[in-house]
């Protein structure tokens, strides 16, 4: 089915699958929509329908109050019951060249552990291999779960044949219930990805501060692990400040002890221990914004700082950010999805 977008600032046509979201058919087709979640929450991807008929696949999507005026639709959950005229309000691009253009795929979970009492791992066995960029995320979808789940890649490779995961359970969660509630191991998934604009290049250039709560943290871990594999931290310093509640809630402690990036853990709701196992490890009482703010000052200079965890902890770090640090926008990356 053929769609065309009129954006700000020129027009795009594409061809979409039948039952395929209009988001993901442009992204598909290397067009650059306007989107953060990709999932129905956030609804960033909001267009107006101009002529044709969608159907939408999640009524309730949270990011449905953003849908206010009669013909606005969210890209992410509508299809194209035939060829679609829509309207965005802001200016699209073609993606650029060399950039990870996503696509479906699909892949077989293995390796699922525990790593916290409330967090997961696991990697996603691809059946064929798939470039991405260090920070960026994938959408997964489990049998029997309805939609697509957002979570950002925890390693990093070219081609690669696996995508390692963390999973976080949380009340009500239908992906994490689907993982914690039974073995999962050799169990498929489908996928949708690589997305993300929250992306790491060593031609970058700068020093990194990267501040993450909880289950953020992985998408932090895939950047260090670009960084690393190319002797970044030899001409450029590194600082990451990590949060959790409390000592049970930390995972990935051994690799970021092997890290050559200064680690922080912030502990919201337990005081420092007087004794762990971590030496390479710092370890600070407060959210992690806060720690950040007190170990960062007067250290922003040639910073891009990264930023990523549930939504209060995101926007109260780009607030230090860019208040405190006075960093530019352009020097602060994030994906907020939840």
């Amino acid at each position: 089915m053929r769609i065309q977008v009129n954006a700000r600032n020129r027009g795009f046509e594409f061809d979409a699958s039948p039952g395929e979201s209009v988001l993901y058919a442009g992204l598909r087709a290397g067009i650059d929509l306007p989107y953060e979640c990709a999932t129905g929450t956030c609804g960033t991807c909001k267009a107006k329908l101009l002529s044709g008929q969608v159907s939408d696949r999640w009524p309730g999507a949270p990011g449905k109050k953003y849908v206010k005026q009669a013909g606005e639709f969210l890209m992410c959950q509508c299809a194209a019951d035939g060829p679609l005229t829509l309207e965005v309000s802001k200016f699209v691009y073609p993606v650029e060249p060399g950039a990870c253009v996503p696509q479906p795929c699909s892949g077989t979970v293995r390796k699922v552990r525990v790593l916290a009492h409330d967090v997961m791992g696991f990697a996603l066995e691809l059946e064929r291999p798939r470039d991405f960029d260090a920070g960026q995320f994938a959408l997964l979808a489990a049998g029997g779960v309805e939609g697509y789940r957002a979570y950002s890649m925890c390693n990093y490779e070219r081609a690669a044949r696996k995508l390692d995961f963390v999973v976080k359970k949380k009340p009500d969660g239908g992906f994490s219930d689907w993982l914690f509630g039974g073995n999962r191991e050799g169990a498929r998934l489908e996928a949708f990805g690589p997305l993300g604009k929250a992306t790491f290049d060593p031609a970058l250039g700068k020093n990194l501060l990267c501040i993450a709560g909880g289950s953020g943290i992985a998408g932090m871990m895939s950047i260090l692990a670009r960084a690393e594999a190319a002797d970044y931290f030899s001409r450029h310093k590194a600082w990451v400040f990590f949060g959790v509640r409390t000592m049970k809630d930390a995972f990935f402690l051994e690799q970021l002890a092997r890290s050559k990036a200064q680690v922080t853990i912030a502990l919201s709701e337990e005081e420092v221990p007087s004794r762990h196992e971590w030496p390479n490890l710092r370890f600070e009482k407060g959210l992690v914004h806060e720690v950040a703010k007190r170990a960062m000052a007067g250290k922003y200079q040639n910073v891009r700082a990264y930023v990523a965890g549930p939504p209060p902890a995101v926007d109260a770090a780009i607030r230090v950010l860019l208040l405190d640090a006075r960093l530019t926008t352009d020097n602060i990356r994030y994906d907020k999805f939840s």
